[in-house]
């Protein structure tokens, strides 16, 4: 399929009005807003995924947050947690600065797109199993819009990684079964696609020091050399 479908894609996603809990809720945030952000005019609606359409790696998370992506309209992009990411990329040389504060704050991506299997903002963080599925049919559209040059898979979390592989199958990869199990560090091959499995980025993960920066770059150093795509050292 030519390029021009993924951008296609990303409009269908962000008019999406699917699930009414997290239309109501992604809505509210926007008007209430954070004080910190009273300025702001929040995007409120699905973030569409992030990253060029010809990417030889993709990072899975989980869904946008209430005041990051719901805010921003970009994938993990004025949180915490998009600062943790972001700068490992960066460090990694797979992103063009280490920070990312807003949509056209001029961030781009080498060969990495970004996504999630849920892609409105949900109530303290957690989808419902209805709610992930119900948006699993665009993560199965995105895949295979990117299977002619995908060549590896970052799953960031068990949610991810549990919402992924069902994604994966449906897309057309060989899954085994049992399903491969999530870890940190886990690696399976799945027709010419590797797949790793990687802490998620959460300030819980981060603050307790369960996933310390030098864990992530690692995981997607290997994740691009996978990839063939050019790394920093170190």
């Amino acid at each position: 399929m030519d390029a021009s479908g993924l951008p296609l894609l990303d409009q269908r996603i962000a008019d999406c009005r699917a699930c009414p809990r997290l239309v109501s809720w992604r809505e509210e945030v926007a008007r209430a807003k954070r004080a910190a952000y009273a300025d702001w005019t929040y995007w409120g609606r699905p973030v569409p995924g992030f990253g060029p359409a010809d990417a030889r790696l993709l990072i899975v998370g989980l869904a946008p947050a209430a005041h990051g992506g719901n805010r921003t309209g970009r994938m993990f992009t004025g949180d915490r947690s998009g600062d943790v990411l972001y700068e490992a990329l960066y460090d990694v040389g797979l992103a063009s600065r280490p920070t990312a504060e807003h949509a056209h704050d001029g961030l781009e991506l080498y060969g990495v797109r970004v996504t999630s299997p849920v892609h409105c903002a949900p109530p303290a963080n957690k989808p419902t199993p209805q709610e992930r599925d119900t948006c699993r049919p665009w993560l199965v559209q995105e895949l295979r819009l990117l299977r002619p040059t995908l060549r590896a898979v970052v799953v960031l979390g068990a949610f991810g990684w549990q919402a992924a592989l069902p994604a994966f199958a449906e897309a057309g990869w060989s899954v085994p079964r049992p399903r491969p199990a999530f870890g940190h560090g886990a690696r399976f091959h799945l027709d010419g696609l590797e797949l790793f499995g990687c802490f998620h980025v959460s300030q819980r993960n981060t603050f307790t020091g369960r996933l310390t920066p030098a864990m992530l770059r690692d995981v997607l150093r290997t994740a691009a050399r996978a990839a063939e795509l050019p790394t920093e050292s170190g």
